[in-house]
Formats: C-alpha cells, structure tokens, sequence
C-alpha cells in the first residue's frame, strides 16, 4: 500500500496536470472559433472551384497537347500521397485518422501494383508513416512557423507539388485532411486534386453538349486555373485542419480534466483510508500499551 506521502504527493501532481488540462481546454476553445469561422467561410468557393473544374474536365477535348494538369499522364501507375497534420499533439485521433486513411489508401494502391509517395505537410504524421513507408516520403513541407493557414503557404505547397507532377513522374496526387463538423466530429477525408477528376455529376453527352467559349483563349485560361485550384484546395484543407485541430484538442483537454478530476477523487478516498487505517493502529497500540502497563 502506498505511504500517505506518497498519495499525498500523485494528488499534488494530478491536480497539477488538471490545472494544464483545464488552460489548454480553454485556449483551444478560443482558437476554435476563429479557425472554424475560417474554414466555413472558404468552403463554398472551393467547392465551387472544384465543381467548375471537374465540369470542365469532363467538357475539354483532351489531346496531347491539353495541360497535364487537366488531362493527366495517360497512366496511373506512381501516386503521389500528401497527408496534412498537425506540428503539436495532444489533439486526441486527431493526426491518427488523417494518418489511417492515407495507410489505407496507400495499402490498397500497393495490392494493385501501383507505386505510392508520400508529401507530407506538419510533423506528427511523419512517424506513423516513416515506420511503415520510410523510403517512400519524398518531402515534409514545415509548418512549425505558421501560426494561421495563409493561402500563400497553400500557394507555396501547390507550386512545389505541380513542379514534383511535372518532372518527377508523377502520374496521380491525393490529398488527405481532416474535414471539420463539429467539436466532437472531425472527419478524415481524401480526394484527388492532380489531375483534376472528371465530374461524375453528369453524364459524358450532357456534359459535351455544352458549349464553351474562352477569352481571352482557353490555353491562357486552363494555365492560370488549375495550379489556382491545387491551391485552392491546400488551402481549404489547412483551413479545414486547424479548425479539426482545435476542436479535436479542445475535447480531448475536456476528457483529460475530467479524468483528473476523478483521479484526485479516487486517490483522495484512497490517502483517507491509508490515514484512518493508521491513526486507527497508533491508537490501537496505545491503547494495547496501556493496558500491558
């Protein structure tokens, strides 16, 4: 049985991590709802974005020379993963789901015979993934000093990430992040931003009937377009990751408060029966001395 000092000292130290806890609750609740009214507000426009390019892609007569970034490489053969997480933890599954979805991703890649890399953006996912894949992560863009998602970080990924498609034989590249529904509900989710996947709203003929005209010309248009919309989309899943970030940290705090406190509860019975049970024994053998005398 532990001494009274002992119990005495693990309350001390509980309620001390409660303290933190309780503090880190209330900063990421703060942080939350700026980050949340961020990632609602950048949602309709790329997903408009996305919308009108998938309907283009799909309206585009594709040749040899239609960009690669619209009409791919012909093949689908070396994929290109970028998993976006966070640079702290203690944010619950947080990082763990983005994680898990993009392994799962890559495993079903791997069975069908397909080469997969991995770009990552933030620190925490890069364990997980260099235990599994370490020979396979071509790049960890840091975000260590970027204290709120800016689109010219998004910019600066997206850049990097249509020059690595264009040169390095990159056929197709996926972006994994957590998609924000509420505090307790973050959502990982994947999509494929190079090439642009052709709208599966509408059919072939229907989109084809539409015609489409171009000014100044459509070349001009589709160059300035989709390396806009890569970025776009990196930007919406920073947006959509700091808001998940925040909420995931904010209840997993709740959750560590709360076990603090019934910690302190079940060591604070625990240290008051050790101190009965041994006033309980002084007076025991006072009583035992008094009486042999």
């Amino acid at each position: 049985m532990a001494s009274l000092k002992a119990l005495k000292g693990r309350i001390t130290s509980v309620k001390s991590t409660q303290k933190i806890t309780k503090a880190m609750k209330m900063v990421a609740a703060a942080k939350l709802r700026r980050a949340q009214q961020a990632a609602e507000a950048g949602r309709p426009y790329a997903e408009r974005m996305e919308r009108v390019m998938a309907s283009l892609s799909a309206k585009v007569a594709r040749s040899e020379q239609s960009p690669k970034l619209l009409a791919g490489t012909g093949s689908d053969q070396t994929h290109l993963l970028v998993v976006a997480t966070s640079d702290r933890g203690l944010a619950g599954a947080f990082n763990t789901n983005i994680v898990r979805a993009a392994r799962k991703q890559a495993d079903e890649l791997i069975a069908q015979g397909k080469k997969v890399y991995f770009y990552l953006v933030g620190r925490k996912g890069r364990a997980a993934i260099g235990r599994l894949f370490p020979k396979q992560i071509v790049h960890q863009h840091d975000t260590s000093g970027m204290k709120f998602a800016s689109f010219a970080d998004a910019q600066e990924i997206a850049t990097d990430l249509v020059d690595r498609y264009l040169t390095d034989g990159i056929d197709i590249v996926h972006l994994f992040y957590a998609q924000f529904r509420s505090a307790l509900v973050q959502e990982p989710v994947g999509q494929q931003i190079i090439p642009v996947p052709v709208s599966t709203g509408e059919s072939p003929a229907k989109a084809s009937d539409a015609a489409i005209e171009y000014e100044p010309d459509e070349e001009e248009i589709l160059a300035e377009l989709l390396p806009r919309n890569v970025a776009v989309q990196i930007f919406r899943a920073l947006l959509e990751n700091a808001a998940s970030e925040q909420g995931s940290r904010m209840t997993a705090m709740d959750n560590a408060t709360r076990n603090a406190g019934d910690m302190i509860q079940r060591l604070t019975i625990q240290y008051n029966r050790t101190r009965q049970a041994a006033i309980t024994t002084e007076l025991v053998e006072i009583i035992s001395g008094a009486e042999a005398l």
